[in-house]
């Protein structure tokens, strides 16, 4: 299982690519980091599968509503 690794994603709000750090080793996260070029919040969820050995990495601007 690869617990620490560089991922591209890109930015939902400006579509700014940049890379992120993600460290898989605590298990599933939810988290939020700043886009470098517009300063918006970027929602990232790491969500990880033991079983497949597998890490998923899901980048959303958390402004989307809801009816």
């Amino acid at each position: 299982m690869r617990d620490y690794f560089e991922q591209n994603i890109v930015c939902p709000h400006c579509g700014h690519h940049t890379r992120i750090m993600v460290d898989a080793s605590e298990g599933d996260q939810d988290y939020y980091e700043d886009c470098m070029a517009c300063c918006n919040s970027i929602h990232i969820t790491v969500t990880r599968n033991e079983q497949t050995d597998e890490v998923d990495v899901m980048v959303d601007a958390d402004d989307e509503q809801y009816f």
